[in-house]
């Protein structure tokens, strides 16, 4: 089957050698598996971070967002059957979806939202999976409560943002701010549901005080924390929450006791990574966002279509990954 991997790690995406297509023998499923017929995929910053820092000894194929169908099942298989069509954010330690045909385990899968086409389903699984994660299941947010409390959400233009946006406004009571530099981003966080827009590139403290709010009661950083630091911890209420899924150098989380602010970081790779006794609330939690989608409650978050699944593309989309300009998903479709 075709296979678009790479060799060597840490090359730049400027070489023809930092993704190539191959060869590689189509996959069998086990017991829990589906082997899914990739239609579609999106590219995220852990694409490009696994291929800058992970040595490999045998080619590797990347890509952790994929809408296709299933081609055939496994023995113990119970949720899905062939010919179904579903969407994935895929795990960590299993060969990636840039190829024809990907290995699964059904318990991270979903069906997929039946209102939209396979690029526009594929922009939303992991970003949609973390952003959930994050509200509801680390900082404990109430589906259709928190009313008078407020959450910022630093990038919020891109991938994750995105949907964490969507998700704040609608399923929840909180007054929702994000953050964006430029005004094309700021008005995209706008459409998505943001109660007020500020900008990442100035003092934060300011900006929130002109809006009459001050200091906040949630915050999610989700690029560049080590950046904010400083600031986050000043502009989170006493007895707030901060949570984030980046990978910030260092963090001194000394500086978090004097207000009792808690930290919560998220990471929606653990459950697969560890096969959780609750790794199949992600299959629910896919199955309810392709609800929300058809409902018309979430839009898709496709920022740019790439064109075909090829290294060329591919290489393109990591490209303006790295650039940290990505506004929304990057997605490509087809073979």
């Amino acid at each position: 089957m075709k296979a678009i991997v790479y060799t060597q790690h840490g090359l730049p995406i400027d070489d023809p050698d930092a993704l190539v297509e191959i060869d590689l023998p189509q996959p069998v499923p086990g017991p829990h598996d589906l082997l899914v017929a990739i239609r579609a995929v999106s590219v995220n910053p852990v694409d490009t971070k696994v291929r800058n820092n992970m040595p490999v000894t045998a080619p590797r194929v990347l890509g952790f967002d994929a809408v296709g169908t299933v081609a055939a099942a496994g023995a113990d298989v119970t949720l899905f059957k062939e010919g179904d069509e579903v969407f994935y954010a895929g795990s960590l330690l299993r060969p990636g979806g840039n190829a024809r045909f990907q290995l699964v385990d059904e318990r991270i899968v979903g069906r997929k939202p039946r209102s939209l086409g396979d690029a526009d389903a594929a922009a939303l699984p992991l970003t949609a999976i973390t952003a959930w994660e994050m509200l509801f299941d680390r900082l404990k947010i109430v589906e259709g409560g928190n009313h008078g409390e407020s959450i910022l959400i630093i990038g919020a233009g891109g991938g994750v943002g995105s949907i964490l946006v969507q998700l704040a406004r609608r399923l929840t009571g909180l007054k929702v701010i994000g953050t964006a530099s430029r005004e094309e981003t700021a008005r995209w966080v706008h459409e998505l549901g943001a109660h007020h827009v500020i900008d990442h590139g100035k003092p934060l403290a300011p900006q929130l005080e002109a809006l009459g709010i001050g200091q906040v009661d949630h915050l999610v950083s989700l690029t560049h924390t080590d950046a904010y630091y400083e600031q986050i911890v000043e502009i989170v209420k006493p007895q707030g929450q901060f949570g984030l899924i980046d990978d910030p150098a260092s963090l001194d989380a000394t500086k978090l006791k004097r207000k009792s602010i808690s930290l919560h970081w998220e990471s929606m790779f653990t459950r697969s990574t560890y096969e959780t006794p609750d790794m199949g609330k992600q299959h629910d939690l896919l199955d309810r966002v392709a609800e929300l989608v058809d409902n018309g409650v979430l839009r898709t978050t496709v920022g740019e279509h790439f064109g075909a699944i090829t290294a060329e593309n591919l290489r393109r989309a990591h490209k303006l990954i790295e650039s940290h300009k990505a506004k929304g998903k990057i997605v490509l479709e087809g073979f």
